[in-house]
């Protein structure tokens, strides 16, 4: 055997076992990185298109929502449907772009307008059937709910509020309701 043919042999056998040596071990490195690139922006882009699409979660955060545009999750109760947030900015300018293709918008301001969350929500229909009740988890609500007369209750720590409104279309009806306190 000449020492071309067993070197050749034993880098086939070193190769093939593992075996790091002077002659494959740039080709290993460089084969790590490229794997290691190829998962960190896998990752990082699956976590994008995660975000993106989204998925059949039921929570009521922007991630994982079917809506697009970075709207929070679409809520339902009965005939009525409904989102809320707006904490973030994104999610703010979401949902204020959105509200034109909702019948009924709600904000919820505190002193020297400080956006508020939490403000527990119950809108009654012109016979005081309720239709919603749910909690804000940000200072905007949109509601999709057939033309008409209701009340909506709006609720922040013990003060209660109430505006009547007229639903006739999209992004007609707006009910602003302010605290005074924090």
């Amino acid at each position: 055997m000449t020492k071309t043919t067993k070197t050749a042999i034993e880098a086939n056998t070193e190769a093939n076992t593992g075996a790091l040596t002077k002659h494959n071990r740039p080709a290993v490195t460089k084969a790590s990185i490229a794997v290691l690139a190829a998962v960190m922006t896998f990752g990082m882009a699956g976590g994008a298109f995660a975000q993106t699409v989204g998925g059949g979660t039921s929570d009521m955060s922007s991630a994982g929502n079917t809506n697009g545009g970075g709207l929070p999750q679409i809520q339902t109760q009965g005939d009525v449907s409904f989102t809320s947030g707006g904490v973030g900015l994104d999610e703010s300018h979401a949902l204020i772009s959105a509200q034109a293709h909702w019948p009924l918008s709600l904000r919820f301001t505190g002193p020297t307008s400080d956006y508020l969350a939490d403000v527990h929500v119950r809108i009654a229909d012109a016979k005081n059937t309720e239709v919603l009740k749910a909690d804000a988890q940000g200072p905007y609500m949109l509601v999709k709910l057939p033309p008409g007369h209701y009340t909506v209750y709006a609720r922040y720590k013990d003060s209660e509020k109430k505006q009547g409104v007229t639903v006739a279309g999209d992004g007609k009806a707006k009910a602003d309701f302010h605290w005074s306190m924090q």
